[in-house]
């Protein structure tokens, strides 16, 4: 391209540019390392923004060099520095003249390390050799440089290739590799750049996430990013490749693409981004590309437009300039936090944020706590022991900001903590948004083999971008929202108010964000008593949420989450990863992971109540000694035992320690450790709901009546909807705290109210109508019991039968009295749960439409509730047909229950 020189701006921005200078300092000569922490990179404790551009590939040398000669590199960094770069990426490996260069202009270096992933390498093993002893020779030249940011051991292996090969060798590949470039320099960083059509790759052993990404939607963009934020999980992303090419749009749209491109990537927490590329100087295999033009110069090195909206852009981010930020209270709570109280107020004094206050709540400390906080000018609220919840009160009626931030005493804040959640709240409805918190590198082994175990503090998504769930340690909402509901409902002691809230301002029509730049470091329980005990308490709180929120939970008394659980630890689904959906002939863009639903077992190994079936087995093989048959159910014994040890193992093998220091012994006792940690979990779990009174057997409904089916009819002067008399019954049995299901396409009946796990009542309605808007309904209801009850009721009386004909009577008798509670339980849960749906029918009609007509028994009409609105048919008493009033009601008694009356 020769466009004039009048129609671009100069290469090196004026002197008084803030981007004259180089962008990192030196210290004593050297540059520092970058390294990761969480979501983001750090040198030595200050954040650093990765803002880049790519460099190369250029036309060979006559030497065989891949890069230009020096005084054109020297005038290349030169003007890249100038511009606001801090970081050019390689798709070669630079001699370590050109990494002195870039070092001696303040640039880092993603350098790539090519091989021949465009072909089936995995088939010739010689060549899979060949590519693993070229990288590690590679990687030994550069190894240590300063400049060297991260190596990128591939860029892009084609989708076709991954599908011939598999995904899980190529996984298993990347992953050799990796090591060896780890081998060789231990303290480099090391990623591989890849796209969305192979987004599946699931590489947790990376030390960041890359993508090359080219999307001209800003909103499409906006949602990808949210996309692969989540799969990043606790890692950096950086976007490895971001452009447009300016010969088909035209320099003007590419400056203005690639301007909202790099907001966009860093407005919901990237840790960089590359822009594609320096100059439109390219060359590929044997031809110089002349058919696009990405780059932000021209061949000849003058500036386009791009380059001047590129260096504003990376100017202004992560956040834009002059902005008004809401004021923000930060509000502490603590009680007996001394040991890590101090490290979670460093971190707020070094808030980059202007607009905050920090309100420490010190919730009747007995270990020094209020010491430590008074020694950072906070403000420093002391009270009695009053729990956790009414600590969060007692900091949200003294804050004065118009949005609260709630972080707990083991945890601190990243630098931009308050930006990130600002900013998401500046730019949507949400009443409340969190962020990620993620266990320090530094915390202790057992520390971190707790963090890859089940039961952690984290966020549940119902999209990309809107939670369901966002946890205490990490929250904000808006100050409205918390006084619009009460606050924290002070019940919730120790855990559990986090959920409460959450649900509340969902309840209120509310929404709530993430954003994944908001980061907390949340150190976890350092010893397994500790893990315990939080373990426990939690199981308390889950009772105390199932008695608020009956609705929430499932028949077996455990919650179901609308959305997707992010965050380490929770058990891994062993037996399938899902499906990839490749398009038809692997042709699709975008190829994700579709993971398939729980199976039945991997569901009951999911519930602590699975270690109930060992309390189980064992008595009942224990009476083997006494009657042999019994000792059949050892098998079953066994695989009670194995089955969860199994799942633990499997999880565990899925688990990456970031640490590379330990050695082959020391990872094998922290996977033992995490092993034991996912066993244990369940079942202090499981002990805090059974203290709770959250339980299987329990009943959460009052009354009884026999459990035998039953009609009973309304009759209504005005009409209404089937539907929603449905949906009004069903409002009433939830109100009732029923668990309350809705028949399918393919059912019989139309709602079900369960009573626990044992025990329910179906019901199915039918309308007659008779015109001017008249209506006759029936509604049917009938008992039914559990299969769940019906297998151990049926097999333990048979048993007590086979036992009684052996001469084996006490046995019998132990297995019969147990058969006949399992009995006795269902038929008491089915009795409550037709007298609960009974009087929810007594509820259909309001008071002014009164007129019915049933079939029953004078004495049932006198037992009936005053208004009466329903009535019962009874075909086991003698009957009578009436048509009725409220009036009238008080005047049945005087007529025989031969009679036939009619009363309009």
């Amino acid at each position: 391209m020769s466009s004039s020189l009048s129609f671009h701006e100069p290469l090196f921005p004026s002197s008084d540019s803030n981007f004259g200078q180089t962008p990192l300092a030196s210290t004593n000569g050297k540059i520092p390392r970058p390294q990761v922490r969480g979501k983001f990179f750090f040198i030595g404790r200050d954040k650093f923004f990765v803002r880049g551009v790519t460099y190369g590939t250029f036309r060979p040398r006559a030497d065989g060099t891949d890069y230009p000669e020096a005084e054109i590199i020297e005038k290349d960094f030169t003007a890249i520095s100038a511009n606001g770069f801090n970081a050019i990426r390689t798709y070669t490996p630079p001699p370590r003249s050109i990494l002195d260069a870039a070092r001696a202009h303040g640039l880092y270096v993603l350098l790539g390390l090519p091989w021949e992933q465009h072909v089936t390498f995995l088939d010739d093993k010689k060549r899979a050799k060949e590519i693993q002893t070229r990288l590690r020779r590679e990687v030994h030249q550069c190894a240590g440089h300063p400049a060297i940011l991260a190596y990128a051991i591939g860029n892009e292996i084609p989708a076709p290739i991954v599908r011939w090969l598999g995904h899980r060798r190529v996984e298993s590949y990347l992953q050799q590799l990796y090591y060896e470039a780890k081998t060789e320099d231990p303290k480099g960083l090391v990623t591989y750049v890849n796209y969305p059509t192979t987004e599946f790759l699931n590489l947790p052993f990376l030390d960041f996430i890359t993508f090359n990404v080219y999307l001209e939607s800003k909103d499409r963009l906006q949602s990808y990013i949210a996309r692969l934020q989540n799969l990043a999980g606790d890692r950096p992303l950086v976007m490895s490749e971001v452009g447009l090419d300016s010969l088909r749009h035209g320099e003007a749209k590419q400056a203005n693409v690639l301007d909202w491109q790099l907001r966009t990537a860093f407005a919901p927490g990237c840790a960089g981004a590359f822009v594609f590329s320096w100059t439109d100087e390219w060359h590929r295999g044997d031809a110089d590309v002349e058919d696009w033009a990405f780059g932000v110069t021209t061949r000849d090195r003058r500036a386009k437009p791009a380059l001047i909206a590129v260096r504003q852009a990376f100017g202004e981010i992560p956040f834009p300039k002059n902005l008004r930020w809401p004021k923000i209270s930060v509000i502490v709570c603590t009680y007996n936090g001394r040991r890590t109280l101090w490290e979670c107020l460093d971190g707020l004094v070094r808030l980059d944020y202007a607009n905050y206050e920090v309100i420490v709540v010190n919730d009747g400390s007995t270990d020094g706590t209020e010491k430590i906080a008074a020694q950072y000018g906070f403000r420093l609220i002391t009270t009695e022991n009053r729990g956790l919840a009414a600590a969060r009160n007692t900091g949200l009626q003294a804050a004065t900001g118009e949005i609260v931030a709630y972080i707990d005493d083991d945890a601190s804040p990243d630098p931009h903590w308050l930006r990130y959640l600002a900013i998401t709240f500046m730019n949507t409805n949400h009443v409340g948004v969190g962020g990620p918190n993620i266990s320090p590198p530094e915390d202790t082994p057992t520390a971190q083999c707790v963090s890859h175990s089940p039961g952690n503090p984290v966020h549940i998504l119902l999209s990309d971008t809107e939670a369901e769930h966002i946890p205490g340690c990490n929250m904000a909402f808006r100050k409205s929202a918390l006084d619009a509901i009460g606050g924290f409902d002070t019940r919730f002691r120790i855990a559990g108010d986090d959920v409460d809230a959450c649900w509340q301002v969902q309840e209120r029509g509310g929404t709530l964000g993430f954003n994944p730049g908001a980061m907390v470091w949340h150190h976890r329980r350092n010893s397994v008593r500790t893990y315990w005990k939080q373990q426990h308490n939690y199981g308390k709180a889950e009772a105390l949420l199932a008695e608020k929120w009956p609705e929430k939970y499932n028949v077996a008394g455990h919650l179901t989450w609308v959305g997707r659980v992010y965050g380490n630890g929770h058990q891994y689904r062993s037996w399938s990863r899902g499906r990839i959906y490749h398009g038809v002939w692997g042709t699709a863009h975008f190829q994700s992971i579709h993971e398939s639903p729980a199976s039945a077992l991997e569901n009951w190994l999911a519930m602590p109540e699975c270690y109930l079936l060992v309390v189980v087995l064992i008595p009942i093989c224990a009476l083997g000694a006494i009657w042999s048959p019994l000792l059949h159910a050892f098998p079953f014994l066994l695989f009670a035992f194995a089955a969860p040890v199994l799942q633990a193992i499997l999880s565990t093998a899925r688990v990456h320690f970031s640490k590379t220091g330990y050695s082959f012994s020391t990872r094998l006792k922290l996977r033992a450790l995490t092993t034991f940690l996912h066993l244990l979990q369940p079942l202090a779990r499981l002990t805090g709901r059974l203290r709770g009174g959250l339980t299987l057997w329990r009943g959460r409904l009052f009354g009884f009546s026999l459990p035998r089916p039953r009609n009973i009819s309304i009759w209504s002067e005005q009409w209404r909807d089937p539907a929603e008399r449905l949906r009004y019954l069903e409002a009433a049995l939830q109100k009732a705290a029923v668990h309350v299901r809705r028949g399918g396409d393919y059912d019989q009946w139309d709602l079900e109210a369960r009573d626990g796990l044992f025990g329910s009542a179906r019901l199915l309605m039918a309308i007659e109508e008779h015109g001017h808007g008249k209506q006759f309904t029936r509604f049917r209801v009938w008992p039914r019991c559990s299969w769940i009850e019906f297998i151990p009721t049926s097999l333990l009386g048979s048993l007590c039968v086979a036992a009684a004909v052996d001469g084996a009577w006490a046995v019998a008798g132990l297995l019969g009295t147990t058969g006949l509670l399992f009995f006795s339980r269902a038929l008491h849960g089915c009795g409550r749960a037709v007298a609960t749906t009974v009087a929810a029918l007594q509820t259909m009609e309001p008071a002014e439409v009164t007129q019915f007509q049933c079939a029953i028994s004078i004495p049932a009409v006198l037992a009936a509730e005053p208004n009466g609105r329903v009535e019962e048919e009874d075909k086991l008493t003698p009957t009578l047909h009436v048509a009725l009033t409220p009036e009238t009601l008080a005047d049945i008694s005087c007529f025989s229950t031969e009679a036939t009356m009619a009363n309009k």
